[in-house]
């Protein structure tokens, strides 16, 4: 019989926690998810990473698996390629922004950024730029968990007791409608980094269009990205964007990118090109990228055994094709707007919500102090209780608790799948706004009994 729930002193899987108890789901359906004892969740999070976007149980996911796998599972592209990598290459081409022009597939999304920083690291050497190795990077970001992308941030949470493995790239603070509405003091700190590391040598900067699991739903202004741009071109450095979550119409357009002043060089990819059902991901670039190896060595060999294999791909086209003839990305866009308005409605008169964000399905709910606007006490763990609370209302989110820094205070993430009915939105607001008012009762006696507020976020 299986268990309902896991502890970590009843498995031989190394937990992620230790202390947590794990429910042990065993089926999905659409936006629910069924634990082994029964119980039925409702997935607000697309499979809890933001990878599921068209749901459980797609039979025709599944059946394109099946009748690839059939055909031909693997085979490595060291020396070899196979149709489905050469179409999804087409029609991943054919839905980026203009200029993109060439894919490298890879398994997952830490993947992607690497790939995406050695490739960047290869046009500056091919061009003859050997002193190009820097990358800056806003220092509230999540890349992923290899050592490369874990230099990518700077919260020494995060990093953890990795630093003597860590390269060691430089972070400006993140611009936030709450910390730098016009962007100009992110671009201020650009010009400091810059100096800091001379100019010649910086290969890239690297960063999300649009935030996912760091800051939920949040953007630069306008003002940055067109700053961005100009300096892009007076010092030669290239733009990457981690488009790990955002990308393949998570926030209604195939790429977030989109929305920016400034077009990107090269684009990791990933969650949303499996749905869930596949680990694939992809890195595409400019065509001056390409020319750039093209002219040169000829050569950027680096890979995985699993990346471009005709399994994952063949999902990836299936998935392109779900989007496309269900016309998901407009959708997602529409109704996007109006489920952030949903949210906004469900959450006012809550005395610790601060902001609610939203581009297409990807949402952020940030909390604070209603004395002063200034970030929670870290010892209240307002986001842990947020999660618990909606768990305990069988919904799944996922929030992040606030950083040592100062730049980021407790938030919580919203992203159903795409194809989650009226109905069901409905009910997952209805159910997180329960869960947010809950904890608002819990915590405002507690805010009380606390010393002071604080002026700013960033003393604490």
């Amino acid at each position: 019989m299986t268990r309902s729930v896991i502890e970590s002193s009843q498995t031989r899987v190394l937990p992620l926690e230790f202390e947590r108890a794990y429910p042990v789901v065993v089926r999905g359906d659409g936006v629910w998810v069924e634990a082994a004892g029964g119980t039925r969740y409702l997935d607000a999070m697309s499979g809890g990473s933001m990878a599921a976007t068209l749901g459980h149980g797609r039979s025709d996911l599944v059946a394109a698996a099946r009748a690839q796998a059939e055909r031909l599972a693997y085979v490595h592209n060291e020396r070899l390629t196979n149709p489905p990598q050469e179409q999804l290459a087409h029609e991943l081409v054919e839905v980026a922004p203009e200029g993109f022009s060439r894919v490298r597939f890879v398994t997952s999304g830490s993947d992607a950024n690497e790939t995406a920083i050695q490739l960047a690291r290869t046009y500056h050497v091919e061009r003859g730029e050997p002193s190009r190795w820097q990358v800056i990077s806003f220092a509230q970001a999540y890349h992923g968990p290899t050592m490369e992308t874990l230099a990518l941030t700077g919260r020494p949470g995060l990093q953890g007791p990795f630093g003597p493995y860590l390269p060691e790239h430089l972070h400006i603070p993140p611009s936030t409608s709450r910390s730098d509405p016009t962007g100009q003091a992110a671009l201020e700190a650009l010009d400091r980094a810059l100096e800091r590391a001379g100019p010649e040598t910086v290969s890239a900067f690297f960063c999300e269009a649009i935030s996912a699991a760091a800051l939920p739903a949040s953007s630069p202004a306008r003002g940055f990205w067109e700053g961005l741009a100009e300096r892009r071109e007076r010092h030669g450095f290239l733009v990457c964007f981690d488009e790990v979550v955002t990308g393949v119409g998570r926030t209604g357009r195939w790429f977030a990118g989109e929305e920016t002043a400034c077009t990107p060089d090269i684009i990791a990819t990933a969650k949303g090109l499996g749905a869930g059902y596949a680990a694939i991901g992809a890195v595409l670039c400019r065509e001056p990228v390409y020319e750039a190896v093209v002219n040169g060595s000829r050569r950027f060999p680096l890979g995985h055994t699993w990346d471009g294999a005709p399994l994952s791909c063949a999902v990836g086209l299936a998935v392109l094709e779900a989007l496309r003839s269900e016309k998901l990305i407009p959708h997602v866009e529409e109704r996007g707007r109006r489920l952030r308005d949903e949210l906004e409605g469900a959450l006012a008169g809550v005395s610790i919500v601060q902001e609610v964000r939203g581009h297409g399905y990807l949402l952020g709910v940030s909390f604070a102090d209603s004395r002063d606007g200034s970030f929670l006490p870290r010892e209240l763990r307002v986001a842990g209780r947020v999660d618990q609370a909606a768990f305990e209302r069988e919904l799944i989110t996922l929030s992040t608790q606030p950083t040592r820094d100062g730049y980021a205070g407790d938030q919580t993430l919203f992203a159903p799948p795409f194809t989650t009915t009226d109905d069901e939105l409905a009910e997952m607001v209805s159910r997180f706004a329960d869960a947010v008012h809950r904890v608002a009762q819990d915590v405002e006696p507690e805010l009380d009994r606390s010393s002071s507020p604080t002026t700013t976020g960033a003393e604490r």
